[in-house]
């Protein structure tokens, strides 16, 4: 229901559905006003958008993310509390404190692929880099590093790859040379650059396929991919880790070469050496 009134909601209820959908197991177990504060969204808001949604308040909403709960893997912020105590990290402001935090972060981040990424989406992913003929990478700002990485990657997998970088605002235009029988490769984070949404959604309409990392099942590449991956941004004291993309895109390709290679246990991506 929340994806399909996503784009007429107001831009606090968009707010909202994205807290929910990235936190559903805080959101099962947390207060109202502790989650209005987590979001920065007002308490009453919360209850406003259960309202609008059919519900009679944020109470009868919060218990479908209960019995989810009861199912799922354990969220985000219990696996870094979790992995704290392990470490028995302290609370300080040294250096060796600040990169420990950023540590126990990402491995949660990492382990949260394991639950979070579907085992079907993953092979239909590598099967698209497998039979396209072209594979066109977007990715800019924080994103450009996970696409650098797959282009290497595919390049040294001896797959034809082309980068649609912003240089001389050409992307838009290179674009426009895939063919239905090419793949669109689009990663984009919070707040979504607005060329490589816009790449997306005219090859979309192309019937041109596309793989997306992005944050959210509510991302504007959603309703474009034909793949998405969703790996929820979670809040870090300065800036937002890629550890999770960037392993994932890792996964994809490694994917890639054990099915090229036909050698699924050890698979072997060549390595560009100094002479």
């Amino acid at each position: 229901m929340i994806h399909d009134r996503y784009d007429e909601m107001s831009k606090s209820y968009q707010k909202i559905a994205l807290y929910l959908t990235q936190n559903p197991n805080d959101v099962a177990i947390r207060s109202v006003n502790a989650i209005g504060e987590s979001s920065g969204v007002h308490a009453s808001s919360f209850v406003r958008f259960a309202q609008a949604l059919g519900y009679e308040g944020f109470k009868e909403l919060q218990g479908l993310f209960q019995k989810r709960l009861s199912t799922a893997a354990p969220g985000f912020e219990a696996r870094v509390k979790a992995l704290e105590t392990e470490l028995e990290t302290r609370t300080d402001c040294s250096e060796i404190a600040l990169m420990r935090d950023l540590v126990v972060r990402d491995i949660a981040s990492l382990q949260d692929l394991l639950t979070e990424i579907q085992p079907a989406s993953l092979a239909e992913a590598v099967s698209l880099l497998e039979s396209a003929d072209v594979i066109y990478l977007i990715g800019q700002l924080r994103s450009t590093p996970v696409v650098e990485l797959l282009r290497y990657i595919l390049t040294m997998l001896g797959k034809r790859c082309v980068l649609l970088d912003p240089g001389g605002g050409l992307a838009t235009h290179m674009a426009r040379a895939m063919r239905k029988t090419d793949l669109l490769f689009a990663v984009s984070f919070r707040f979504y650059a607005n060329e490589v949404v816009n790449v997306a959604e005219e090859a979309a309409q192309r019937g041109i396929p596309i793989i997306a990392i992005s944050d959210s099942t509510l991302s504007p590449l959603a309703k474009c991919a034909r793949v998405l991956f969703a790996v929820p941004e979670h809040e870090y004291t300065f800036s937002r880790s890629l550890a999770a993309p960037m392993c994932l895109a890792q996964a994809v390709t490694i994917a890639l070469a054990a099915r090229i290679q036909n050698d699924v246990l050890s698979p072997r991506i060549p390595t560009v050496t100094e002479q």
